[in-house]
């Protein structure tokens, strides 16, 4: 086995108080006898040479906060997009500068094109609407055009231009972006836009309805781990962004309302007077308020000589720009509180807007949802929702669940799913703003990271907003359940996209990872949790942490060395499955045998209730385990018989077997 030789370096001669020791007459020529474990101890957990390097670079931190040389790369964008309706086609340009503030020269820039998904040839993980993808007709760098190059011709010649490799472009300047310098790109492009494009992330629908997403040329991230992220975009496991400004405009014919990322700049100049009054009465309002009605829709925008509006945008320090378009979708507002923003001592608010067609009557409520989720999360996040507006988008036919941008949120009519599923999948959404939207992780790597995270806080959502006779930690550890310990669970440091078909991806990426953050909380403490679960916002707002600055804050907040429950969770698929195997008179002395079956090692949070109606509450610790030892045995005296023997009696772990735990 692996673990052999480890264990036979340190647990020579162990002993418990459970183990009965042998007295022996040592002589020169007896052997010592070697303890043989009876399970598998977690080793160390594998931190990458990459990760390490950073830390010795001092970009990192071994106790989890970024380091003194923290730096990141960024970006700004002007970006503008029109829509033909008639051949739902998008023609998009942008300028965009970026600011090269790694001590780095870059000889090349990465620039994703996700909607490439959509492309002949492009590889894909799931069957794949194609359009064509992108059309790129200009590519410049500093005012000048580039040629498409080749491999061959970029080695050989050291020639500059561009190679087209799938969702991946690969930009070769003339000169070099030396490190403190910048560089202007110009992009200039088109396509058709799918109906659920993106794997259902964007797309259209009933020639009513666009919502617009990964739709331009997105410079990669750069970092001080790995540099350029240049994997693929395949459908499945999503995106790793940087943080950049974004100036945007969307021109729509006069009809169509338009909502995007960022301060929605020019209502005055889009908006009919009573859509204009409405909209702004919305703002102050903290009831829902009617902006637009289907039977007002045709009167909802302005008119033009040349019958189209163009919408103005601005966002700062986000990670994407989304929009939509819609032709007969309601429009209703209202405004919710995020707490003290900007530290004046005075609450401030967001907008909340929502627009649902006729076909989604649960809709309704939407606004309340949005409501109740944005305000709820900024204060159990204690990080308060920093953006002017937070968008719900029914989009039926290009999604069934939700998707999240920044400040923009695409989610199914829900019909069939009920009200309950539409709160919740609006909790979750808008709870991706935080994760990872202000901490930005790599998604396509570690989808357990903003999925987890996400899916735990919608759990508290749901608890707040419906109850905790309605909902508890139990709804996700069933999720997770269904697979725990089968040839069909994947571990969660698997790199995303490299998951087993079926459902490892899903359960190793949300309720898994949200059970653990359950089952963590158990360990060191709810206090103690919260602390650290924050404390990870704090020091990781609109920066780029990796599992291992999660771990380390974790570890740095608690004082805990917590490797083994990061190895035994994160990056194995054991289970947990502790046992009352016996409980029996021995004289005076109830004997009380804790067997752990399963091979995660955890505390044994014990509750003995005795005849007479007291409770005796014992711990036992995760030290006993990570000595090798499969069993425990408990003795106590009591003038009171035994009549129950409860393992984890309020259920802080998700446990494989939950009928093994109760004795009476």
């Amino acid at each position: 086995m692996r673990y052999l030789s480890v264990f036979f370096a340190v647990f020579l001669f162990t002993t418990s108080c459970t183990t009965t020791e042998t007295v022996q007459e040592h002589t020169r020529s007896a052997e010592p006898e070697v303890f043989t474990p009876d399970r598998p101890i977690p080793y160390p957990i594998d931190v990458p040479m990459a990760f390490e390097m950073a830390v010795n670079s001092g970009t990192r931190s071994a106790d989890g906060k970024p380091g003194e040389n923290y730096w990141q790369n960024y970006a700004s964008y002007d970006l503008h997009a029109e829509i033909d309706p008639e051949t739902h086609t998008l023609y998009g340009s942008s300028i965009v500068t970026y600011q090269n503030n790694s001590p780095n020269r870059l000889n090349v820039i990465v620039v994703e094109l996700a909607q490439n998904l959509h492309k002949e040839g492009t590889p894909k993980k799931e069957i794949t609407e194609i359009t064509g993808g992108k059309e790129l007709t200009k590519i410049a760098v500093n005012g000048s055009e580039l040629e498409e190059t080749t491999p061959m011709a970029r080695w050989t010649q050291n020639s500059s231009g561009y190679i087209l490799e799938g969702t991946q472009l690969y930009i070769f300047p003339e000169a070099a972006l030396e490190s403190g310098g910048s560089m202007e790109f110009e992009f200039e492009w088109s396509f058709k836009i799918p109906q659920e494009g993106a794997s259902g992330r964007m797309g259209r629908s009933r020639d009513n309805l666009y919502f617009i997403a990964y739709w331009y040329p997105h410079i990669a991230v750069y970092d001080d781990v790995y540099g350029w992220f240049y994997e693929p975009f395949l459908g499945n496991a999503e995106f790793y962004h940087g943080f950049a400004d974004y100036e945007l405009t969307v021109t729509m014919p006069q009809e169509w309302l338009v909502m995007g990322t960022g301060e929605f700049l020019n209502p005055e100049e889009t908006l009919a007077e009573r859509t204009l009054e409405r909209y702004q009465q919305a703002g102050e309002s903290d009831n829902m308020v009617m902006i637009a009605d289907f039977d007002e829709l045709d009167n909802a925008t302005l008119s033009t000589d040349d019958g189209k509006l163009t919408w103005r945008f601005s966002s700062e320090k986000v990670r994407d720009v989304a929009f939509s378009a819609t032709l007969e979708s309601k429009w209703e507002g209202a405004r919710t509180p995020v707490g003290d923003l900007t530290g004046d001592g005075q609450t401030d608010y967001t907008r909340i807007n929502t627009y649902y067609r006729d076909t989604a009557p649960l809709w309704e409520e939407q606004t309340e949802y949005a409501q109740h989720s944005v305000t709820f999360l900024s204060d159990y996040l204690a990080t308060p929702y920093p953006w002017p507006h937070m968008t719900s988008v029914e989009g039926a036919e290009i999604i069934g669940g939700g998707m999240e941008f920044p400040m923009m949120t695409i989610m199914g009519d829900y019909n069939t799913a009920g009200a309950t599923a539409l709160y919740g999948v609006t909790a979750h959404e808008i709870a991706h703003m935080w994760y990872p939207m202000i901490v930005s992780t790599n998604e396509r790597r570690y989808t357990w990271i903003d999925e987890g995270h996400t899916t735990f806080h919608t759990n508290k959502a749901n608890i707040d907003f419906f109850g905790d006779d309605q909902f508890d930690q139990f709804d996700l550890f069933g999720g997770y359940l269904q697979i725990a310990g089968t040839d069909l669970e994947g571990e969660m440091m698997r790199w995303s996209d490299f998951h087993y078909p079926g459902p490892a991806y899903g359960v190793a990426s949300y309720p898994k990872p949200a059970s653990v953050l359950y089952a963590l909380q158990g360990v060191v403490g709810e206090e103690v949790f919260r602390e650290a679960h924050l404390e990870v916002i704090e020091r990781w707002a609109y920066k780029h942490p990796y599992p291992w600055d999660i771990f380390n804050t974790f570890e740095d907040v608690s004082g805990k060395d917590l490797s083994w429950f990061w190895r035994a969770w994160y990056y194995e698929t054991w289970v947990l499955n502790q046992s009352v195997a016996n409980v029996y008179e021995d004289g005076d002395e109830t004997v009380i045998v804790i067997e752990d079956i399963g091979n995660v090692p955890m505390p044994v949070i014990l509750r003995i209730t005795l005849e007479d109606g007291s409770v005796i509450n014992e711990t036992i610790e995760v030290d006993h385990w990570l000595k090798g030892f499969r069993t425990k045995e408990l003795r106590i005296e009591t003038v009171s018989e035994v009549l129950k023997v409860e393992i984890d009696p309020e259920e802080l772990f998700p446990h494989t077997d939950f009928t093994n735990n109760v004795w009476e």
